[in-house]
């Protein structure tokens, strides 16, 4: 069916945040008209929104510089968003709202086994991959939050407004190009004073900034420099500038889309809403979903209070951070940097770690301040219901443990309301179909893991928790009380082929001073408890782990880095059984063997059902992802290891 543009038929009333909803493409009938089993065809709608939020309204104080920005005839501050809604022709009530990656679409890649760029488009029958979401019957909306993410094809983004003539310091990194030549970069900020402007290059992130002769640059304009570089840098080394910047964002207001729209989706009845019918709203209920970046951006969304309307009316039932470990955003700041991605190399000391890390109120021992992630919705009493899951990596790459424990180290519980989970093995991400290969930056094979399938059971549990008050799954994520938690120099036994030396991303405290930050404290870590097959003990262990034919670890390590905190960037490793008794003994391998594993293919089949079936039980693996497992063990594909 052929789209078409709608204007939104006035304003909407005075106090709603959302002042105009501009329909500009609708499908009756997206995806090539697939059907959706009983959820049948989806409708698809694009949309712009308007936002004008009143800085003097207590709701909105938190945003930084609201208060300076230009404001509308109303008084109000505007921003305008991109809204993509996918909707089924039988909902089942629920609106899943996913916060953008960079302005991507991540999760229907994650749980529906189709690529990302296919996520992102949305437009083919097969871009939906297996369904799920919509046979679920799930409102899938999208709309722009940050407005510095790239322009790209299907992407999404916010305009927020400039405060011209504001100034203060700024950072930015970049790594030394692989090619010869000016290098040509672009700052978040233009230069307030060229003068002002400082560069250094350190080959790795962990050595002292130099400025050697032969490093400079030029202005093409104030927001464009050209590096020129010296010979003997390496591709990869960290170029960083600091300088006075102006003309800030108001980057906080996409934290308020994130609100607005969906308070807006949910609760307006009028014909402006394109899921109101007949006067009433068409949901019943939200659920907030990030992964990764938006997954950071989430917990900054509950941190901030924004989890209510400027009417104080409860705007997620349920919400589910995605593999943000312990971290949050650079976007509700001063001349923030919403894309920044602190990791084991680059942009470690942008102000992603801070505390409050966990969700429960606690005193900051090393810093000396008490705060939690739910200060402000216990204040308010509209905090969710949380469903939190991280990764391996996270553990090594963003300091997951501090959730689990106070800034001491000692064992902390997490509050009712939260669940939290660890699918063991994995890395930060990988797309369904993933295998074992290598690569020239990292040690070890890539660990080939994915954790669709426990997202997908996750997913359930959550639309049941907030739909019927069924309690999901217990946490499953590891403790030191539990003993699956342990310091880091204690991890593994000796493995042949699994280059451990205790490296992982520390925890400090950084203070964000000019023109460089300074770390004047640190927090302790600790790390998932293998057993003697090198596997983590604890947290989801899918399929894959149960019944194991490697070890998959959640980390890497660099091939050319021998730091403390060098480790490859967002990838795990795998590390093969031996095949025989025979030639794991000659290796001096603790771990079992294949063959004493698994005598024969129906036996190591046999593993596999019933550590399917037993998760199944648990609520941890959907029966279609059971069934799935025994077939790929059946075929010798769960393994997923390269030949």
């Amino acid at each position: 069916m052929g789209a078409f543009a709608l204007l939104a038929a006035g304003a909407l009333p005075a106090r709603a945040e959302v002042v105009r909803f501009d329909i500009t493409a609708r499908e009756a009938a997206a995806l090539g008209g697939r059907e959706f089993g009983a959820s049948g065809q989806a409708e698809k709608i694009t949309a712009r929104a308007t936002l004008a939020l009143d800085p003097a309204h207590p709701r909105n104080a938190v945003i930084v510089d609201l208060d300076r920005a230009p404001r509308n005839a109303d008084g109000r501050v505007e921003a305008m968003t991109e809204v993509v809604i996918l909707r089924p022709a039988r909902p089942n009530g629920t609106l899943l709202f996913e916060v953008l990656n960079r302005g991507r679409k991540l999760l229907p890649g994650w749980v529906q086994d189709t690529s990302t760029a296919a996520g992102i488009r949305l437009q083919q029958p097969d871009d939906a991959g297996n369904g799920f979401l919509l046979e679920q019957g799930f409102t899938l909306v999208w709309a722009g939050w940050q407005a510095d993410s790239p322009a790209a094809p299907g992407a999404l983004r916010i305009e927020v407004p400039t405060v011209a003539g504001l100034t203060g310091p700024s950072r930015e990194e970049w790594p030394a190009a692989s090619r010869p030549g000016p290098q040509r970069v672009t700052l978040s900020y233009p230069l307030a004073d060229r003068a002002s402007a400082r560069l250094t290059v350190r080959a790795r992130t962990d050595m002292d900034r130099q400025t050697p002769a032969g490093l400079g640059f030029t202005f093409i304009d104030d927001s464009t420099l050209e590096i020129t570089r010296p010979d003997g840098i390496a591709a990869g080394a960290i170029l960083e500038l600091t300088y006075t910047a102006r003309d800030t964002r108001v980057m906080g207001m996409g934290l308020a889309a994130i609100r607005d729209v969906t308070s807006f989706l949910r609760r307006a009845t009028g014909p402006e809403n394109p899921l109101a019918a007949n006067g009433r709203p068409g949901v019943d209920r939200a659920i907030g979903l990030g992964i990764s970046q938006s997954g950071r951006v989430l917990r900054d969304v509950l941190y901030f209070g924004m989890n209510e309307d400027e009417a104080g009316r409860l705007v997620f039932e349920g919400m589910m951070p995605v593999i943000p470990g312990a971290r949050r955003s650079f976007t509700n700041a001063r001349f923030a940097q919403p894309g920044r991605n602190p990791g084991p190399q680059y942009d470690r000391l942008f102000p992603v770690l801070g505390f409050p890390f966990t969700y429960a109120v606690m005193e900051d021992k090393v810093g000396g301040r008490r705060d939690g992630i739910l200060l402000r919705c216990q204040q308010t009493n509209t905090c969710p219901v949380i469903m939190h899951m991280d990764s391996e990596f996270e553990f090594w790459g963003s300091q997951a443990s501090l959730l689990v424990t106070d800034t001491q180290g000692n064992h902390h519980d997490l509050p009712a309301n939260v669940r939290a989970y660890l699918v063991s093995g994995t890395p930060h991400g990988n797309a369904w179909n993933a295998v074992a290969r290598r690569i020239a930056a990292c040690r070890m094979a890539l660990n080939p893991m994915t954790q669709g399938p426990a997202l997908r059971a996750l997913i359930v549990a959550m639309e049941r928790w907030v739909r019927d008050g069924v309690e999901p799954p217990a946490s499953r994520f590891p403790t030191l009380a539990a003993g699956t938690l342990t310091r880091p120099a204690m991890v593994y036994p000796e493995i042949p082929g699994l280059p451990y030396r205790g490296q992982y991303v520390r925890a400090e405290l950084v203070e964000q001073t000019a023109p460089l930050p300074r770390a004047t404290g640190s927090y302790p870590l600790f790390l998932p408890r293998a057993g003697l097959d090198g596997n983590a003990v604890g947290g989801i262990r899918q399929p894959i782990l149960e019944a194991p034919r490697a070890t998959y670890v959640g980390w890497n390590a660099q091939a050319a880095g021998d730091g403390p905190q060098e480790i490859c960037t967002q990838v795990g490793g795998v590390v093969p059984f031996a095949e025989t008794r025979a030639a794991r003994l000659a290796a001096g391998d603790p771990r079992p063997s294949i063959e004493e594993l698994y005598p024969t293919p129906a036996a190591y089949v046999a593993a596999v059902r019933q550590a399917s079936a037993r998760l199944v039980a648990e609520r941890l693996l959907l029966p279609a992802d059971a069934e799935a497992a025994v077939t790929a063990a059946e075929a010798g594909t769960l393994a997923r290891l390269a030949p």
